[in-house]
């Protein structure tokens, strides 16, 4: 599968996709970017004094580019609209805050994939190169079908 392909095959759209360009994928990891563009709606209320991206989303940013698009490259372009994707498990730690329009880069390394789990651990830099977060992540992957 090409990067555009994964991204066509995520099951998310806008405003809760946050894959803008996936760089690299491979059998052992992913590495692609986001920008928090300033016109998200999240913005205006958190904090109302100094806008910053919530964790939880910062998680969902290394889960959607860390986990779920080597999911899809790991089930070898068998992923469909019926593939049933779920995150299990998060464990993240928090170093800086992502204001509006920062551009981020998530890596991942896989640490397994097998009986339809896949286990990552992740990172998120910001444009200037310093870590923002870090963990590990892990989820399923079924398709219809499967045992």
């Amino acid at each position: 599968m090409t990067t555009n392909e994964i991204i066509a095959a995520l099951p998310y759209a806008k405003p809760f996709l946050f894959v803008d360009d996936l760089l690299e994928v491979n059998a052992d990891g992913t590495k692609g970017k986001y920008t928090f563009r300033e016109d998200l709606d999240f913005f205006r209320g958190h904090f109302k004094d100094y806008a910053v991206t919530p964790g939880v989303l910062l998680t969902e940013c290394c889960a959607q580019i860390g986990l779920v698009c080597l999911g899809i490259f790991l089930l070898d372009g068998k992923a469909s609209a019926q593939t049933k994707i779920a995150l299990t498990s998060t464990a993240m730690e928090y170093y800086l805050p992502v204001v509006p329009n920062e551009q981020v880069t998530v890596t991942s390394e896989k640490e397994y994939f097998r009986f339809h789990k896949l286990k990552c651990k992740v990172k998120m830099h910001n444009s200037e190169g310093e870590l923002v977060c870090k963990g590990v992540i892990s989820g399923m992957f079924k398709n219809e079908g499967n045992a």
